[in-house]
């Protein structure tokens, strides 16, 4: 940090404002954050500010800023081959396939590699209507799978209205016991009405119109929704029963952040998973380093294209630099038991210390979450259970980030979504920074 320039912190806000336009933004309001470096589990600007990153960028940089170990594997794959087509044979292609086969099991066959999450979704949506000959999609309304043309319209939230230009898209409401859609009282109940909600839409739409029933396995930015149990398996029993496709989007909740390799791994009853048939990934796969995604398609489905074509493809899928950075990042979580870690942290420190932290500030109405994957729903009141307005979740962000913490927020929400390399010592400043911070607003209010 000693070559740090902090005129050029001002430079990087000036270019940003005169000539980036950003998303999901009214542009005149913007006052970006700049970032000059980081390392580990923390950030900085030009100026020395240190940030401990509790928001992983987008939830993404699962092993944190600047890991060396995915630095070096792009900057010796840029030494031998910068870039490359995708109908070309790749090593680093192929050793990046291989490696993420290996940790989804046998199941699945081959990887489509995407530039990220968004069209990973659309290809897989795809996959499945090439492979049923139906067209329709179903998704649930609290959801977010991306910003390309069905990817939008299968995100369940706000952001699909201004973009509902693609056909064929149905929504469902999915298991939220604690704003139940349902009037239940137990996980089971969730589980169960939300299973015959589900039917009665696949049956109202026409089963055999139904390409596909795409699913979060845990839905993120929509509130760290961890399904209840029972539902996955009867999701996979629907999808069975009436011929559709079963994709599990893991763009935000794979590679780690629940505490397993994916979070379908750790989420059957009785230790068993519920194995879809497509799995859509990004994000964790290799921390962002390199844009890049992809599709896990089973055997069966990826035996439909052994001699029928495949209508699509992209420019950089497979690129040489992305695959490198994931051949690094999987080794490096393989070899430092990162995954281990974000179990072991959910478990031991951040579980217990979100549900101490609830215990003390009322307007936290609900702790939800697994690894290093959390929520705090926010209220006004914990017996209405009324969310806490926008002013409210910015003046928290405001309180954190004044005391050294990023943080990540959605609508009502803070969402305490640490790298998995987070270390239980960076955990107790992270909830000393909270309590502080929660302490605060609420003295205020």
């Amino acid at each position: 940090m000693n070559d740090l320039n902090p005129s050029d912190g001002e430079l990087a806000y000036e270019l940003d404002r005169a000539h980036v336009f950003h998303s999901w933004s009214a542009q005149g309001a913007l006052k970006p954050l700049v970032i000059a470096s980081g390392a580990g589990c923390e950030v900085w600007d030009f100026d020395g500010n240190k940030l401990l990153d509790f928001s992983s960028q987008l939830v993404n940089t699962n092993l944190g800023h600047q890991h060396p170990a995915v630095v070096a594997g792009i900057k010796a794959q840029a030494d031998v081959l910068a870039t490359v087509a995708p109908a070309t044979a790749n090593l680093a292609r192929g050793e990046a396939a291989k490696r993420i086969l290996a940790k989804a099991g046998a199941h699945f066959g081959k990887v489509f590699f995407t530039n990220g999450g968004a069209d990973a979704n659309e290809n897989a949506i795809r996959m499945a209507r090439l492979t049923t000959g139906r067209d329709k999609v179903l998704s649930t309304y609290r959801s977010y799978h991306g910003n390309t043309g069905a990817a939008i319209v299968a995100t369940g939230d706000w952001r699909r209205m201004p973009n509902e230009y693609a056909r064929g898209h149905g929504h469902f409401f999915g298991p939220f016991l604690y704003r139940s859609e349902f009037w239940a009282d137990s996980p089971q109940q969730e589980s169960e009405r939300a299973l015959t909600h589900l039917e009665r839409v696949i049956q109202s739409e026409g089963s055999a119109t139904i390409a596909a029933i795409l699913l979060e396995t845990v839905p993120g930015t929509a509130g760290v929704l961890v399904p209840p149990p029972g539902y996955l398996e009867g999701v996979r029993r629907l999808c069975d029963k009436y011929g559709i496709v079963l994709i599990f989007d893991e763009v935000m909740c794979g590679f780690g952040r629940t505490g397993e390799w994916f979070a379908w791994q750790g989420l059957g009853e009785g230790g068993t998973a519920v194995v879809p048939d497509l799995v859509t990934f990004a994000k964790g796969v290799n921390s962002g380093y390199v844009p890049a995604g992809g599709v896990l398609i089973s055997e069966s489905i990826a035996n439909v294209f052994e001699n029928q074509v495949f209508p699509g493809g992209l420019t950089y899928s497979g690129h040489p630099l992305a695959m490198a950075s994931i051949v690094a990042a999987i080794d490096a979580m393989e070899s430092e038991g990162v995954i281990e870690n974000a179990k072991m942290i959910g478990e031991q420190h951040l579980g217990p210390g979100l549900a101490e932290l609830a215990a003390k500030h009322p307007i936290i109405g609900e702790v939800r979450g697994l690894g290093v994957f959390w929520a705090l729903d926010l209220v006004n009141d914990p017996e209405s259970r009324e969310p806490v307005s926008g002013g409210v979740v910015l003046e928290l962000k405001k309180a954190l980030m004044e005391r050294g913490l990023l943080p990540f927020s959605a609508d009502n929400r803070i969402h305490v979504v640490p790298p998995c390399i987070v270390t239980p010592e960076e955990v107790a400043r992270a909830l000393a920074i909270y309590d502080e911070a929660f302490t605060a607003v609420e003295a205020a209010l």
